[in-house]
């Protein structure tokens, strides 16, 4: 079988492990983007060295549904394109280079979590049960029929760095089964009910800003949704932007009056800062233009600011 890969990610990285492991797929072409263009994502994986490895043509491109783009696809004559890890949209005429054979993956259980930031969004409506989904593409946002999909449980304090790992394994996991059963002609198709799906909305790093007058669990699922290697939440101390990594909410009933956002407690490496409803210990946390921060950088101010 002949594979075309699309694609820019840990996720596309995944994909062209398990191919380049299985003797009955070939990879003619890798699709990905232009080094000018990598900050489209966070998590960039540089795919040349796996396409070396499979013998590929690698070919870069801003854009799925050029012309060209569209061209070379279609010139590596592949049974099945897989458009894994990409941020862009695929058109009809793009569809249309294998009618019915285009395959996606999304980290959610498909219906549910249809469209952007499938992860982030995962921890901030608190989901403890999640699914990665293999599904045939068509014109529509993450609504074709399914090929496979694969569930597992979450903690509670869960980060979105372990939650991308865990998607990480459960798309392995997944590949290993269905290269060998498309290798073999089977094509399973499960259509989607639409009763019970779900659309995320699109995030950006400015989604990150901490409202300290929110409650203490609400903060720590942002801070844990939007972790590395995204951007981060963070706040301001002053002017300067204070971006946090990881945080530990104080479960023992806070003795301070203090105001939301107000600096209570410090130690080497830990702030205490007050929430609407308690205290909120940050563990993991930079000053911008500093590094490692210095405690030194807040003594001047008492409160973080939203």
């Amino acid at each position: 079988m002949r594979a075309a890969v699309v694609g820019a990610v840990g996720s596309t990285a995944i994909l062209l492990e398990e191919l380049a492991n299985s003797d009955q797929w070939d990879v003619p072409i890798v699709v990905t983007l232009p080094q000018e263009l990598y900050r489209r994502h966070s998590d960039l994986v540089e795919l040349s060295p796996f396409a070396e490895r499979l013998g590929s043509r690698l070919f870069r491109t801003g854009k799925t549904n050029d012309p060209g783009t569209l061209q070379a696809i279609d010139e590596a004559q592949p049974d099945y394109v897989f458009v894994v890890g990409w941020s862009q949209l695929c058109s009809a005429d793009f569809l249309a280079i294998r009618p019915g054979k285009v395959i996606g993956y999304h980290p959610a259980p498909l219906p549910r979590l249809r469209g952007r930031a499938a992860l982030p969004w995962t921890i901030l409506l608190d989901e403890r049960i999640t699914a990665g989904s293999l599904f045939w593409m068509g014109e529509g946002t993450d609504d074709g029929d399914l090929l496979a999909q694969h569930y597992f449980h979450l903690a509670g304090d869960e980060t979105v760095a372990e939650l991308y790992d865990r998607h990480m394994r459960c798309l392995s996991r997944m590949l290993q089964e269905v290269l060998p059963s498309l290798a073999a002609g089977d094509e399973t198709r499960t259509r989607q009910d639409e009763r019970c799906a779900t659309w995320a909305a699109k995030r950006t790093p400015a989604d990150g800003l901490i409202d300290w007058h929110d409650d203490t669990r609400s903060i720590d699922r942002l801070i844990r949704a939007v972790g590395r290697p995204y951007p981060g939440a963070y706040s301001f101390v002053g002017k300067r932007k204070i971006t946090i990594w990881r945080s530990e909410i104080v479960t023992q009933p806070s003795r301070y009056h203090a105001k939301a956002g107000q600096i209570v407690e410090r130690e080497e490496g830990t702030l205490r800062i007050a929430t609407k409803d308690g205290l909120l210990a940050l563990t993991d946390w930079e000053i911008e233009g500093e590094k490692p921060p210095l405690l030194h950088s807040i003594l001047r101010s008492e409160r973080a600011t939203d």
